[in-house]
């Protein structure tokens, strides 16, 4: 599309956009986004990965048996990280408030606001029904994370503002998608690993759709942009931060190749920034270019830190199969 020619912002004062203003300035973009976003996702039923043969009764009402560890063939790596991934996704409805009240319920802003939640619906839904159909969880320690989680909700972190919150998801969803990807190779079970294959295309349109909405608002507003892409790049955090025993899950996460610092660097930030060009953006005013410093500042001490991690895992890795001969 072609956007009105507009004065492109110095600083960010007086003549800076208001998040009403943007909303409205990129309606046209958002409804040519939803509209490829919807020829191009493809049908899929949850149901249909889910092996329900397999099911039995666990204990209480129905008196089935009890839950061990060895009812299912899921690595313990997998199981860690599918019951983040599904307590990530339980956390919908907060998420859904997050945008709803950002975005808007009207026009294309609100048709993609329920589009979106519909098809990250079924996430939870697929890979709750295969975890307690394969009995691959404690069930009961599942239902009361659950509820911990969701009882605590999610405000992001760096949703302050509306530019914010599209360069937030623009990396939150590209990271969700290689969460599930990875899971699935380390799970243990072709199941769901193809499971978790259709998740991770669902959250790679969802990428695709924020980041083309990201490009066209640096083009509108290049230094409140690049301001809330430098924010959110600088403290980014996943949104299933709130886990109960989060920490020593993202820890098992990152040590078993799921996710860690290389990555984030590697498959999340770079890809997107390369896409949008951020670093070779031109004509920007003061605050425009302090971002841009900021941000190259922060991914050159980022990569040092992949590294070092890098090193770190080598040298374990090196140690265990040292133990193993």
């Amino acid at each position: 599309m072609t956007i009105a020619p507009v004065q492109r912002s110095t600083s960010l004062g007086s003549s800076a956009w208001t998040d009403a203003r943007l909303i409205l300035a990129l309606e046209e973009v958002v409804e040519k986004e939803l509209d490829r976003h919807l020829k191009v996702a493809k049908e899929w039923m949850p149901h249909e990965f889910v092996p329900w043969s397999r099911g039995r009764d666990f204990p209480g009402v129905l008196g089935g048996e009890a839950w061990e560890p060895g009812d299912s063939k899921v690595t313990p790596l997998g199981r860690v990280s599918l019951v983040v991934n599904l307590l990530t996704e339980d956390n919908l409805p907060s998420y859904h408030h997050e945008i709803a009240t950002m975005f808007g319920r009207e026009g294309a802003w609100g048709t993609w606001v329920h589009r979106w939640t519909a098809e990250e619906g079924r996430h939870g839904i697929a890979i709750r029904d295969y975890l307690l159909t394969t009995r691959a969880v404690d069930p009961d320690e599942l239902e009361r994370a659950r509820m911990s989680h969701m009882s605590e909700g999610f405000v992001s972190d760096n949703a302050h503002s509306m530019l914010q919150s599209v360069a937030y998801v623009a990396f939150q969803e590209l990271a969700t998608r290689i969460s599930h990807r990875n899971t699935g190779h380390y799970a243990g079970c072709p199941l769901a690993d193809q499971l978790l294959a259709k998740i991770a295309n669902d959250e790679n349109l969802h990428m695709v759709f924020y980041r083309n909405l990201l490009k066209a608002a640096l083009e509108i507003a290049p230094d409140q942009a690049m301001r809330a892409v430098a924010d959110v790049v600088t403290d980014f955090r996943m949104p299933g931060h709130g886990i109960p025993g989060f920490e020593r899950a993202a820890a098992q996460i990152a040590l078993g190749g799921v996710y860690n610092l290389r990555i984030h660097h590697d498959d999340v930030l770079q890809p997107v920034l390369r896409h949008l060009k951020v670093m070779e953006i031109g004509g920007l005013g003061p605050e425009g270019l302090r971002a841009q410093e900021e941000l190259g500042v922060f991914l050159d001490g980022l990569d040092a830190q992949a590294t070092k991690f890098d090193e770190r895992q080598a040298a374990r890795l090196a140690r265990i199969a040292a133990r193993k001969q």
